[in-house]
């Protein structure tokens, strides 16, 4: 007996998405899979996104509204409305591949008994600059593929699909989380059912924070979000021990020690700062290749600073974070 394929609902959430959101639905329509269904979830927008939903013609898009919802909330919301046993996800401010559904769920099928396999897959996403600035942060703080270890790698729910009954089995998105709520929701996945199969060339186009000052908020709330839910703690203690105490160190060392200490403590900031950056650089290099010279100088001189801007941006946003789940613990309990 022949395996076929379960159809498929799309669900994304949406607030005061209106420039960003004819990117999305215009690729949506271009799909080379249509989804069967299309559920959009408006957490309360005010800038004319309900009525681009609402006059979206080219598939079938459903519309829920749930003002003060948060993106955990308004996921669960689409997903518990949706009709079908898989669920595709992504998010505003992309542009999807044309391809991007097709192959993201070509690895499901239906089993003659009626059960799906696989639970879930990820997908992936890559940076869509439209600036020198962009296509640093892009670069920057974006895996390029070639980065993506499958046993670490969480996707963002940007580009993943996953069964009806999988996110019922985990208990959803947690609604408790403002940010990092599809880290934890991927953790709890992969708990219950081993690794996601995971499909490159399954590819959401995501444009880049558009300035620094909206990169260190980005990262100050993704920070404040892994405090709440008490994630990456090692890398957190990692990164208040190299500005805290190694970096100090090394700059009392070039400056108030021997002339041996001085060159060891310089010869230790250089690698430090050569490992720092190598892998963004190497990322710019392809990524930037289109740009006038001078603009990749300008990128360049961009990733160190990026680098810097993010780090503090999570000291911050992290003991934020920390003291909320301290003082919340009923609400974290799953």
């Amino acid at each position: 007996m022949s395996l076929s394929q379960p159809k498929v609902s799309l669900i994304f959430t949406v607030l005061n998405e209106r420039e960003s959101l004819p990117a999305l639905l215009d690729s949506i329509a271009a799909q080379t899979r249509l989804p069967d269904e299309v559920i959009a979830c408006d957490g309360g927008s005010t800038d004319g996104t309900l009525a681009l939903l609402r006059a979206e013609r080219r598939f079938a898009l459903r519309v829920i509204e749930a003002p003060g919802a948060n993106i955990a909330r308004g996921r669960n919301l689409a997903i518990r409305a949706a009709q079908h046993p898989v669920i595709a996800c992504t998010d505003a401010g992309v542009r999807l591949d044309p391809h991007w559904l097709e192959r993201l769920c070509t690895p499901f099928t239906i089993h003659p008994d009626g059960h799906i396999t696989p639970h879930a897959v990820a997908g992936f996403f890559v940076s869509d600059p439209r600036s020198t600035f962009e296509t640093a942060l892009g670069a920057t703080v974006l895996p390029a593929h070639e980065d993506v270890r499958i046993e670490r790698f969480m996707p963002s729910s940007r580009s993943v699909a996953f069964t009806k009954a999988a996110w019922e089995a985990v208990g959803g998105y947690p609604e408790w989380l403002d940010y990092c709520e599809d880290v934890i929701f991927d953790l709890e996945l992969r708990r219950a059912f081993g690794e996601f199969v995971f499909v490159p060339d399954a590819i959401a186009h995501f444009r880049p924070r558009t300035s620094l000052r909206a990169f260190f908020l980005q990262y100050y709330r993704y920070a404040r979000g892994d405090g709440k839910a008490n994630l990456f703690f090692r890398r957190h203690l990692v990164r208040y021990s190299t500005y805290g105490v190694a970096l100090p160190l090394l700059m009392l060392g070039m400056s108030l020690g021997a002339p041996w200490v001085k060159v060891l403590s310089a010869g230790a900031f250089l690698l430090g700062a050569f490992l720092y950056t190598r892998a963004p650089y190497r990322r710019l290099r392809a990524q930037a290749a289109h740009l006038p010279r001078r603009e990749q100088v300008k990128a360049a001189t961009w990733v160190p600073i990026i680098r810097l801007v993010g780090d503090l941006a999570k000291m911050m946003g992290y003991p934020v974070g920390v003291w909320w789940r301290l003082r919340h613990r009923s609400a974290t309990a799953r």
